[in-house]
């Protein structure tokens, strides 16, 4: 069970770890203030001598939904993740997380060094109890709507009961974000029969059907059913997650680029373009990562959300919603609690 008594409902953002800087992030928070009147309140985490200057140019300087927690120092995308936990003690990343740790905030959103803030959160943060270790959980577009991926990096090396506790902290973000009540869930595998697949899957496979109802589990998916509308959670190790969703993202741009260079090919292929302009900007709309913007990293005794490093403001300020999202719904404490009767349920020896 996950105790989160006292956790404070304030939203940490890492002001200065992004590609583009402090000033998108001041222009993604005065979006997200603007956007969302019952958004939770925001500490900007930064060099107060740069953000001071960007809130008053912003016309944020006075307002009482916002902080400053001065840091002094960055992670940069080049620093290695452990070398700069201990270097950078007062890096703008570890003030957040200690922020959370400290229950002064319930998230942390930061467009940081990915290895620096897996580490950074795991290290101060510690395990959520009766979980092994961290996932990351993508949200892609599918058929009809948009599905849970999990693991989508964190853990390459999974083992059964990592990907049992994926499924579960997979369901419960996508209740919360995605508003399904009982998701489906999938395991990915290379065939849907039964035997099918490496060691790793009939172990899984084995596991989570004796979950029963405390998990909607649909078997395991292949590759196609991914983006049909099959099943709303798709689990695997973080090796196959990172790869299916770097392969997606490159697919989009591959797609997008070849439609535009066909389009404009000859008169009559742009002026059915223009004509058709409303369908093309639905469909970039629907297949826009920014829709969504931040990948938890779930897990752990308190809330991180990690957005790209090019990250622009409009990414940001989704993710800084889905923050919002997450902590209001409580996440880590039921997901605590299924975790616990997973492991019961699990423990208790097989007849056969």
């Amino acid at each position: 069970m996950v105790t989160t008594t006292g956790a404070s409902s304030r939203i940490a953002v890492d002001a200065m770890g992004g590609d583009l800087g402090p000033s998108e992030v001041v222009a993604a928070v005065k979006l997200a203030l603007h956007q969302y009147a019952s958004l939770y309140p925001i500490t900007l985490v930064g060099d107060e001598n740069i953000l001071g200057p960007l809130l008053r140019e912003a016309g944020l300087s006075r307002s009482p939904r916002l902080s400053i927690h001065h840091a002094s120092e960055v992670i940069t995308m080049d620093d290695k993740p452990l070398h700069a936990l201990k270097r950078k003690k007062d890096s703008s990343m570890v003030r957040a997380i200690e922020l959370v740790k400290a229950r002064e905030a319930g998230v942390v959103v930061s467009c940081g060094n990915t290895g620096a803030l897996m580490a950074g959160g795991t290290l101060k943060l510690r395990m959520m109890e009766g979980v092994a270790r961290p996932a990351l959980a993508a949200i892609c577009p599918r058929q009809g709507g948009h599905f849970v991926l999990i693991d989508a990096g964190a853990n390459p090396e999974a083992n059964a009961e990592h990907l049992v506790h994926n499924a579960i902290l997979g369901s419960h973000y996508c209740r919360v974000m995605l508003g399904v009540a009982q998701p489906r869930v999938g395991l990915m595998n290379i065939g849907t029969e039964e035997g099918k697949g490496n060691s790793l899957i009939t172990e899984t496979n084995d596991l989570l059907r004796r979950l029963g109802p405390l998990i909607n589990y649909s078997g395991p998916i292949e590759g196609f059913h991914v983006f049909a509308q099959h099943v709303d959670v798709v689990v695997c190790d973080g090796f196959v997650g990172n790869i299916m969703l770097k392969s997606w993202e490159s697919l989009v741009k591959f797609f997008s680029t070849m439609l535009k260079e066909e389009l404009q090919a000859n008169a009559m292929r742009a002026t059915g373009a223009l004509l058709s302009k409303g369908a093309f900007n639905a469909l970039k709309e629907r297949m826009n990562p920014e829709r969504y913007g931040g990948a938890p990293l779930l897990g752990l005794n308190g809330h991180i959300l990690k957005a790209h490093g090019s990250s622009n403001r409009r990414a940001i300020k989704s993710a800084i919603a889905g923050a919002h999202e997450v902590v209001k719904a409580d996440m880590n404490q039921h997901a605590g609690d299924d975790v616990a009767r997973a492991n019961e349920l699990l423990a208790q020896p097989v007849f056969t």
